[in-house]
């Protein structure tokens, strides 16, 4: 069955709306294939005997071992083969009978249409594609779709190319995820692409499954494999994304050294160490926070006078 709670994640108006599914699948088991096989050389073999035995005595027997060699090669038509991870959709003259998911040697009607179906897990990856993000931003993204084949009769009757149809509609969510968000809030509130994975990745999952749904494909799991600045604008993204950084940094060195100049000063008062009035306080507070916040190492100056000469 499909994701219901990966759709659920998505708000009314971004789930696609595709049209509801006409045909549904059933299952069809087929007689074995192995007492059909029996029969089929049953019928050809005595026709044949039959054939030999009474073409110049009875022309007229002779014609019921034709008959039986005919029917025994009709019947043999209906055997079919299903290998573990495939089914088999059977028709009679365009109606939809059921599907065989039995592996095995199975017998069906020799006069339907059976086409095989593969229920296997497939990976689809998608072609890198460069789209403009919520802010603008051109950047490079693609990613790697697991899925498999739910319904046979919906993969077969609903879409031409159910294959096709899965690449076509996980490179359009791709692009649709891509263009809501902005690849880096920079801080402010709400999803990022590089910052929300988990929860980008989840609503990307939700709105594929919600697509192929109507094609009897189950999204088992979906992920960005490349997320990227276009070329033309990587550096100066870098460079912005360097200088929050520094600021970043020298935020948290300024936060960190006022908490240790007031440290020191408190503690100088509480143990009587200096007295120390506001212009000395100052001077000090100045000195301490060139210490601790600059980027190179103080050169030691001795001071042989006193503050006010």
């Amino acid at each position: 069955m499909a994701d219901t709670s990966a759709t659920a994640a998505l708000a009314p108006d971004e789930v696609p709306d595709m049209p509801p599914a006409h045909v549904d699948e059933r299952p069809l088991e087929g007689a074995n294939g192995f007492a059909m096989l029996a029969l089929s050389l049953v019928l050809v073999l005595g026709g044949v005997a039959l054939l030999a035995l009474m073409i110049e005595i009875a022309p007229v027997v002779s014609g019921l071992g034709g008959l039986l060699i005919v029917a025994g090669l009709i019947t043999a038509i209906g055997l079919t083969a299903v290998a573990p991870g495939e089914a088999r959709v059977v028709q009679l003259f365009g109606r939809y009978l059921g599907t065989i998911r039995t592996s095995g040697f199975r017998w069906v009607n020799p006069f339907t249409g059976r086409r095989k179906v593969s229920t296997r897990i497939r990976n689809h990856e998608t072609e890198q594609a460069k789209v403009n993000d919520a802010d603008g931003n051109p950047i490079e993204i693609a990613a790697v779709v697991v899925w498999q084949v739910r319904d046979t009769a919906k993969a077969c009757f609903e879409v031409d190319d159910f294959v096709e149809f899965v690449a076509i509609q996980s490179e359009t969510a791709v692009r649709h995820i891509a263009t809501s968000y902005p690849y880096d809030n920079q801080g402010a509130p709400g999803l990022s692409l590089r910052d929300n994975a988990d929860e980008i990745t989840g609503r990307l999952s939700a709105e594929i499954a919600a697509r192929v749904e109507s094609a009897g494909v189950s999204v088992i799991e979906s992920r960005i494999t490349r997320l990227s600045y276009a070329p033309e604008i990587a550096q100066a993204m870098l460079r912005r994304q360097q200088a929050g950084a520094v600021v970043a940094a020298r935020a948290q060195i300024v936060d960190g050294a006022v908490g240790m100049v007031k440290l020191a000063l408190d503690k100088l008062s509480a143990q009587d160490v200096v007295d120390l009035d506001e212009e000395r306080k100052a001077s000090m507070v100045s000195n301490l926070l060139v210490v601790l916040c600059g980027d190179r190492d103080t050169q030691p100056v001795v001071n042989t006078g006193s503050l006010y000469s």
